[in-house]
Formats: structure tokens, sequence, C-alpha cells
């Protein structure tokens, strides 16, 4: 029983199962936003547009009956009746449409302020990499001198041109050292072709 208790425990400690819980809870109220925002702003004035089109509670009384039963005023019993309620499929598709417009909205918004907040980071440190910016704090170089960052990025770019060289270099005398049939075949007709 000590076991199982320590096992959950580890379980429920575990960062991705806090980080799930976060995102639920995170995602209700956000559910909570876009529900508000599509129901009690943008969903009365599409209401109010469909009534003054085609006239005052036109949706709710749009149906096809397809077996009809009256009351005993002479109205029709919607209870017992069948029929396909057009108005609330409508309704339907606009609360859709609405809470997909609301959340492109949001994200839309949410995407723009992480792009420009990188745009900024990448105009703060002139396209350094993290990598860069830890190697000039650890040679005690201030961002803000632009020449010793200069002789910096200079001396990297000249590091990787030559580990790039001596690279090929490397690999081109692995290749000499163990020709491939194809390097030999080309070397027998070479040398075939002297011999004529």
């Amino acid at each position: 029983m000590k076991k199982f208790f320590s096992e959950f425990k580890k379980f429920i400690t575990r960062g991705n199962v806090l980080d799930m819980a976060v995102g639920v809870i995170v995602g209700g109220a956000f559910t909570a936003i876009v529900n508000a925002m599509s129901n009690n702003i943008l969903k009365p004035v599409i209401n109010w547009v469909l009534a003054k089109l085609l006239g005052a509670n036109a949706l709710s009384e749009l149906f096809t009956y397809l077996k009809t039963y009256l009351t005993p005023e002479g109205g029709v019993d919607l209870t017992q009746s069948i029929y396909i309620d057009w108005g609330a499929f409508i309704n339907a598709v606009i609360n859709f449409i609405l809470t997909a417009f609301v959340l492109f909205c949001i994200v839309k918004t949410m995407n723009s302020l992480k792009e420009n907040n990188d745009r900024l980071a990448n105009e703060l440190f002139d396209g350094l990499t993290k990598e860069d910016r830890k190697e000039l704090k650890k040679r005690k170089i201030k961002l803000k001198d632009k020449e010793a960052v200069a002789e910096y990025l200079a001396e990297k770019a000249k590091k990787a041109e030559e580990e790039k060289l001596a690279a090929e270099e490397k690999a081109r005398l692995e290749r000499e050292a163990n020709p491939t049939t194809e390097d030999l075949l080309k070397a027998i007709l070479a040398e075939l072709q002297n011999k004529q």
C-alpha cells in the first residue's frame, strides 16, 4: 500500500501532469471568455440584423413539418409534431462561426504579440544566439560594445570556416585511404586513357 501511494505521489507531481491541469483550468476560463464574447456581444447583433431582414424571431419559427399534430385551439403542438428545426440548426452554425471567429481573433492577437516580442528581442541582441550571449558574458564583453561584439562574430565565422575546411580535408584523406569501387574504377579508366 505504501508503494502504491509513493507511485501516486510521483505521478501527480510530475511536470506534465501539472501542466495538463493548468491547461484544463485555463482552457475552462478561456471558454468562458469566448462564450461571453459570442453570446453577449456578437450574437445579439446578428439576431438583430436577422430580425430586421427576416422579421421578428424569424429563426425560432423556421420549421419543416414532417407530421403535424394540432392543439385544440388550432395551433401546432410542437411537443408531439415531427419536424425539422432549421432555426436551431442555423443558430448552432452561427454559434460555431462566432466561436471560431472569436478564437481566431484571440489567437491572432497572441501570435502577433509573440512575433513582436521575438522581433524586439532580435533587434535588442542584434541576432545573437543564446550561446553567443553566454560566450560574450564569459569573455566579459558587453552587448553595447559593438566593436568587441563584431570582433567576436568575425572570430566565430573564421573558426567555423576553418572547421569546415578541416572537415572537407579529413573527408578527402579518408576517401583516398579507403577508396570506393567507383574511385578505383575511375583510377583504372584514367590510367588506361593515359597509356593510349
